[in-house]
């Protein structure tokens, strides 16, 4: 069997081809085929960079209009060119995404359909960053792929069963009516790393109380007990919690009501502010990469006495 598998981030897309035997699901082994298309350094081109299990390797520089566009022309690479590793797209049996954003609607992995995908595209107001790439991932497959099957595995589903505690909001019990409740998020990469935390530890998962980290252009924390999520850093969007590459995590409510009482705000400029103008990239006025950042840091463009 083989399982193409894709990550959507806010500022990349993360590829992998996996061969498995049909009887079982062994532990993760290399890939047959791996790829990133990443916009990080770019706004407008796309860095993409293939490799297979054979050695074979690709590198290129995408101007492309949409990420659907990208994403499509990343996977012809499967079955064509000098990274190939199939014949034809059908050899690909199932497509796996991870998708950002599940809401209360969808609580586990499942079958795409177009309730799913309505699901997926209706909480991208929660989530504008990434259930669009998310769903420009699913919708890419069907234009190349055609009926493959595809499952959604969702980061809010790690999360879905944590304490009230750890979800109620403490505003008006009205907001909880309204769906407004802590979510969490990165949930696949947290359930991942305490289970190969118990692994490297030779112990029960059941029998640990573990607090993951997941580190990268978005961050977060999680606490886990008995192998189940029982409070995270990030809530009712992606936004909260820690500082991360361009978005601001969690700040004084207050200052946000300030800052849109001034006449020079409003909601959609603060959405982009926090979003994509805050974190690092806010801080350092440089980027969102910490590579920039420490680069121009050691080249002598940043001292503590100016912006650290």
């Amino acid at each position: 069997m083989k399982i193409l598998v894709l990550n959507a981030g806010s500022s990349s897309q993360k590829s992998c081809l996996y061969e498995f035997k049909a009887e079982a699901l062994p532990a993760p082994s290399r890939p047959l085929w791996e790829a990133e298309i990443d916009w990080t350094h770019h706004k407008v081109l796309a860095e993409l960079k293939v490799a297979t299990a054979q050695g074979a390797s690709l590198e290129e520089t995408l101007q492309s209009e949409s990420q659907s566009e990208a994403t499509g022309h990343m996977l012809r690479t499967i079955w064509s060119g000098p990274t190939k590793v199939i014949k034809e797209p059908s050899a690909i049996d199932i497509v796996g995404h991870r998708v950002v954003h599940g809401g209360r609607e969808c609580e586990q992995s499942t079958f795409v359909t177009p309730k799913v995908k309505a699901a997926i595209a209706r909480l991208a107001e929660l989530a504008p960053a990434h259930n669009p790439a998310n769903l420009a991932g699913i919708e890419a497959i069907e234009q190349i792929l055609g009926a493959v099957p595809q499952v959604a595995v969702f980061d809010t589903a790690f999360h879905a069963q944590m304490p009230e505690m750890a979800t109620i909001y403490p505003g008006p019990y009205q907001w909880l009516k309204q769906g407004i409740r802590r979510y969490g998020f990165h949930g696949i990469s947290h359930q991942y790393c305490a289970a190969r935390a118990a692994e490297i530890l030779d112990r029960d998962l059941k029998d640990l109380r573990l607090v993951t980290c997941h580190l990268g252009n978005g961050c977060s924390l999680a606490a886990i007990r008995g192998g189940r999520s029982v409070d995270t850093t990030m809530g009712f969007t992606p936004l909260e919690g820690l500082m991360m590459g361009s978005r601001s995590g969690s700040i004084d409510p207050g200052l946000l009501l300030h800052l849109l009482r001034q006449p020079n705000y409003s909601v959609e400029k603060l959405d982009r502010i926090l979003n994509q103008e805050s974190g690092l990239e806010g801080i350092s006025g440089l980027s969102n990469d910490l590579r920039e950042i420490l680069a121009a840091m050691a080249q002598g463009k940043f001292t503590r006495s100016t912006r650290f």
